[in-house]
Formats: structure tokens, C-alpha cells, sequence
């Protein structure tokens, strides 16, 4: 029994939302995630050849897990068994196991067992068909949006693949669209509709990566448009800006990912961060989201921030803005974005100094002049008795086991022996390094 031929999806169209009609119903229509299923692929390899394994498809809602789990149903001779974690516990998957096993019994069929929202199955849930993955009677398929290293039980995870699909990207959403302005038989091409260049892109940055959002955002706007009783006729119109921010009651925000804006916006939350206004540092972090920037991008800025600007001085800045990179990645947005907004301020109130990015940029200069120089003897490894020979290592006093804890060694090579490099500020943590530092050189001396 399949629950997805194509005989049902016709006979259901009218009833069906967009995004379900134009479900992909072949690896050659199923695109924005080629690095998974794409030509020369493993996993291409696996579905055509139908000698699928066990697997964990992994990522962000509406970027095509089920659609993929369902290609396979159609393009694979197994039994296919489609298993929601939300609605079905224990018993439901005792029945599917006994019904997988009288499949191979009687007609000497394998059965493919596809969990949507794995994650939401407890362990003894997941235990509950442990055995049967492993023994080869079912070929496990999960669906998950959270990370499968903390949801999915370990023994579980070591016998599936895990697949990472990533959010759609604006290119991919846009065939999307076109693809079901133009379908006569699942979408809307008997309308004859064309969409205005700044109502795609508003379509595109208000779906934010997910597929099936960005056909109900289309649909609903449909549906506005057919019952708004307006003059102008549905059929073969040009859905306009102004039409789609209505609909949707979401105004499009003055911005362009690769135009002049995009770059006055993250110069303004840059320089909000290094002025130490968490007021407007806030203002452009919103600004941005909330007219569709890509919240990584953001979050890697305010991670380089945190050590060209900030540094040595407030050390915790770069573990803060590292821990906010992976609680968004976990949350994702909106929640996740509570998480940037915290780093921003921050990064706005913590003592600033640029000493490291200087010192580093000294230091690449310096290599360019000076080139390879050899590492001093004393300081180099001796595993051998032939090095030991040669002088490797010899001298090395092991600081730790000296009274201040620093021996007070050269460990420049000696044609740079008197370059200082790293000279921290009299403010925040770095004020402390200082002090230290000075005190080892008048040791030293």
C-alpha cells in the first residue's frame, strides 16, 4: 500500500493546500538540496539503485524531509509505511513491525518505516523498533528539526546515516513559486499570474528558507486577491508589492541582501557595537532580521567583533557569541533571535580594545619580511637520539617547576629576539594582563 500515488494526489488536488499539491514527485524535480540528493550523490545512488539504508534526515521545517521520504516511496520497489511520532506510540509501531514482517513473509517485500518528528519519540519509544533496524526487517527513515545527536537514541544514530539539509535558498524558493504559478494540473498556472519582481522578493525574505511557508504565503495572498472584490479580473494579473503587503499584513523593509542597504545597515550595528550604544545596537540587530538577513551572517559578524574589537579586554565576549551562534542553530528563529539580541548588548557594554587584531596584523607582517625563520633549538622537540645529538631541546628549563611559574626563555627566533607584538590597554581584563606582563619583564631583567 502506498499512501502517496499519484492517483490520490489527483483525486485530492482541490481539496489540498498548494504547498501539499506541489510536492515534488521525482529526485529530477526535487531541487535546493543537492548536496544530498543531487547527481553523484550517495544518497541519488541508494534511492535509484533501490538498495536504501537506514537514515536520519536532518534539518530546518519546510526544507523538504518529507517530500524526500515520500520520493522514495514512489521510486522504491519496498513497502513504504508512513509513521507520525505526534499522533502514534508502542502499539502502533508493534502493528507496523507485524505487518512489515508478514510483507517479507508472503511476498518476500522489504518495508521502508518513515518517522516523521523522530525526535519526539521517547527512548523506549525509539528502542521499540531498535531491533527490527537492526536485524535488516525494516529500513528506517527519521525526520527531525532538532540536532539527531541529542534527540535520537545513540544506538539508533550508529546504525542510520545522518543527512543534513540545509534551509532553502532565495534561488530555490523562487523556482519553487515559478513552478507553481506555472503547473496547470496541481498549481495555479491555469491563472495565469506573474508575480512583480519586489513582491517575489518580499515572498522570498518573509519565508525565510522554508519551502512550504513560501506556498501558503502565495496561496493566502490567492485567496486575498479572489475574494478582495476588486475590479481588476484574477486571471493573468500582475500580483504587485503593495498586494502581497497587504494580504499578508507585512510590510516589505527597505533592504537589499547584496545592494547598498545591506551594507549601511551592518556598518551601523557595527559601529553601534564599538561606540557602546546597546540602544542602537539593538535597533540595526532588529532592523536586519526583521527584514530578512540571514541571522548566521549576522551572528558570524558579532563573533569576529568580539575579538577585533573587544579582545583580551572582556575575554567572555567570544564564548557569549559563540554560545548565541548555537542556541540560534537550536532555536531558531524568532526564540533564537533573543539570543543574538543578548550578544549585541553585550559586545555593546563590555570594554573595548583592538590589541589583538593590531598584534596579529604585526605579526603577519613581520613573517612576510622575515620569511621562515628556523625554530630555536632549545624550544624544538627531541623524540630521537639523533636530535637530542643535534642540540634539540637542549637547555629547555620546564616552567611550571620555576618558583614564578616563567623561566623566562627566549622563545622568538633570535632575528626577531626584541619584537613585541601584543601590547594590551589599561582597561578591562587586558589591564590585568598588563600588569602581569610588565611584572614578568622586570623579573626577567
Amino acid at each position: 500500500m502506498d499512501l502517496f500515488d499519484y492517483q490520490a494526489d489527483k483525486a485530492a488536488a482541490g481539496t489540498r493546500p498548494l504547498a501539499e499539491r506541489m510536492r515534488p514527485r521525482s529526485l529530477s524535480a526535487f531541487f535546493g538540496q543537492e548536496q544530498v540528493a543531487g547527481p553523484g550523490t550517495l544518497l541519488r545512488a541508494a534511492i535509484e539503485k533501490d538498495q536504501l539504508f537506514s537514515m536520519i534526515l536532518w534539518g530546518p521545517p519546510g526544507c523538504g524531509k518529507t517530500t524526500l521520504a515520500r520520493i522514495v516511496s514512489r521510486e522504491t520497489r519496498s513497502h513504504f509505511f508512513h509513521f507520525s511520532a505526534v499522533l502514534s506510540g508502542v502499539k502502533q509501531i508493534r502493528e507496523v513491525i507485524n505487518e512489515a514482517r508478514e510483507m517479507l513473509r508472503m511476498h518476500g517485500k522489504r518495508s521502508i518505516l518513515f518517522v516523521d518528528e523522530i525526535h519526539r519519540f521517547n527512548r523506549a519509544q525509539q528502542d521499540a523498533f531498535l531491533h527490527h533496524v537492526e536485524g535488516g526487517l525494516i529500513t528506517l527513515i527519521g525526520a527531525t528539526t532538532e540536532n539527531p545527536s541529542f534527540e535520537v537514541n545513540p544506538a539508533l544514530m550508529s546504525r542510520c546515516r545522518v543527512f543534513t539539509l540545509q534551509r532553502l535558498t532565495g534561488t530555490a524558493l523562487e523556482r519553487i513559486v515559478a513552478e507553481a504559478l506555472a503547473d496547470e494540473e496541481r498549481g495555479l498556472g491555469r491563472l495565469h499570474l506573474t508575480l512583480a519582481p519586489e513582491a517575489l522578493s518580499h515572498l522570498v525574505r518573509l519565508a525565510d528558507g522554508d519551502g512550504r511557508a513560501m506556498l501558503n504565503h502565495l496561496e493566502a495572498v490567492i485567496a486575498f486577491l479572489s475574494g478582495s472584490g476588486g475590479a481588476e479580473p484574477l486571471t493573468g494579473r500582475t500580483i504587485a508589492l503593495a498586494e502581497v503587503e497587504t494580504a499578508l499584513e507585512k510590510k516589505a523593509l527597505l533592504y537589499d541582501r547584496a545592494g547598498e542597504e545591506h551594507y549601511n545597515l551592518i556598518s551601523a550595528l557595527h559601529k553601534s557595537l564599538r561606540g557602546s550604544d546597546p540602544d542602537a545596537a539593538l535597533y540595526w540587530l532588529s532592523r536586519m532580521l526583521m527584514a530578512g538577513e540571514d541571522p548566521l551572517y549576522i551572528a558570524r559578524r558579532m563573533v569576529r567583533f568580539a575579538s577585533e574589537d573587544v579582545g583580551n579586554a572582556d575575554p567572555r565576549a567570544l564564548s557569549l557569541c559563540m554560545d548565541a551562534v548555537a542556541a540560534f542553530r537550536l532555536l531558531g528563529p524568532p526564540e533564537g533571535e533573543l539570543a543574538l539580541a543578548q550578544a549585541a548588548v553585550y559586545l555593546a557594554t563590555a570594554p573595548k580594545s583592538n590589541r589583538i587584531y593590531r598584534a596579529y596584523g604585526k605579526v603577519r607582517a613581520t613573517i612576510d619580511r622575515t620569511g621562515s625563520l628556523p625554530v630555536p633549538l632549545h624550544i624544538r622537540n627531541a623524540p630521537t637520539a639523533l636530535m637530542k645529538s643535534m642540540g634539540y631541546g637542549k637547555g629547555y628549563q620546564y616552567d611550571p617547576d620555576t618558583e614564578a611559574g616563567v623561566a623566562h626563555q627566549t622563545y622568538l627566533p633570535a632575528e626577531i629576539g626584541g619584537e613585541r607584538f601584543y601590547e594590551p590597554v589599561d582597561r578591562g581584563y587586558e589591564k590585568i594582563i598588563r600588569e602581569r606582563m610588565e611584572w614578568w619583564r622586570k623579573m626577567k631583567k
